[in-house]
């Protein structure tokens, strides 16, 4: 099995700041994943996650970091890489932003970051599972040069998985 290097945890763009989680995201990670309409997690079980998070990035070396607007300071969302349905060798790259950040370029951005870091890593390929109904989220990933693999379906429906070579 290939080494990798570990993944940079704060990352800059021209107008976002990726970086590691802090106990104080809680809340605006609730609202986030309150978004989805599936209700809204406790505080108490979003600071589980988090450190669940600090902890499969302690070993596993890579990450998925929130995401801060740099002029106002505020959380947006999330990016970084998982395992999720994948592998830490072929890891998936992830995202979620806030419904008021969309349309503004921001996942494109900060998942250009990622690819970036993805790449400094050593690693070869990344993937990207995305509901086939997500049409916002699977122009992002072809912007990124994502192409499809496969489509499989799962109990939430139809998913799309895309593949992209590094770098």
């Amino acid at each position: 099995m290939p080494t990798y290097e570990t993944m940079a945890f704060h990352l800059e763009t021209e107008r976002l700041t990726l970086r590691p989680w802090a106990e104080s995201d809680a809340a605006e990670f609730c609202a986030l994943l309150s978004e989805r309409g599936n209700g809204t997690p406790t505080v108490e079980h979003i600071r589980t996650s988090i450190a669940e998070l600090l902890a499969a990035t302690a070993t596993t070396g890579i990450a998925l970091l929130p995401i801060q607007r740099r002029a106002e300071g505020d959380f947006i969302g999330y990016c970084g890489l998982i395992i999720g349905r994948s592998t830490v060798e072929e890891p998936e790259i992830a995202y979620e932003l806030f419904q008021r950040a969309h349309g503004h370029g921001y996942a494109t951005e900060a998942g250009r970051a990622v690819l970036d870091a993805a790449v400094a890593t050593g690693r070869k390929r990344l993937w990207s599972t995305v509901g086939t109904w997500n049409t916002p989220s699977l122009r992002v990933l072809e912007k990124l040069g994502f192409e499809r693999d496969h489509v499989s379906t799962e109990d939430s429906g139809e998913v799309v998985w895309l593949t992209r070579s590094l770098p």
